[in-house]
């Protein structure tokens, strides 16, 4: 599966979930992005090829052309795969300094769980629910 692109997100978090149902159905008809929880066994496998910085990160991964992506380099890259009236943000939203989209993505990641609430199954294929 390596012409697929991977978005591996937490099968856990209301806004993962919530974010995966908002961008497939705005996918363009030729994306090739399918969606993963990082805590099956097939997202640990992949994240575990990752460098080992990359490892240590609990975050959203993006594994795109074979290269890994993450925190917000990984989420503004799936503009890419959306239809064109989203995906032509891409530019505007990339000018933004690394750093300081990082940190916002910090303080949305590190208050997800109080703002959505976590949904009653995963909906990421892959993950059993226990």
């Amino acid at each position: 599966m390596s012409d697929i692109d991977t978005l591996l997100m937490d099968g856990d978090c209301g806004l993962c979930t919530h974010t995966a149902v908002f961008l497939h159905p705005r996918m363009h008809r030729n994306a090739k992005l399918r969606f993963v929880a990082i805590e099956s066994q097939e997202g640990k496998d992949l994240i575990s090829t990752f460098p080992q910085k990359m490892q240590d990160a609990d975050s959203v991964y993006l594994l795109r052309n074979q290269k890994p992506y993450m925190r917000s380099a990984a989420g503004i890259r799936c503009l890419l795969y959306m239809k064109w009236y989203y995906s032509m943000w891409f530019p505007l939203v990339w000018l933004v300094p690394l750093p300081l989209r990082n940190i916002i993505y910090r303080i949305v990641a590190k208050n997800r769980h109080r703002v959505f609430k976590r949904p009653a199954t995963c909906i990421f294929p892959g993950l059993n629910a226990e």
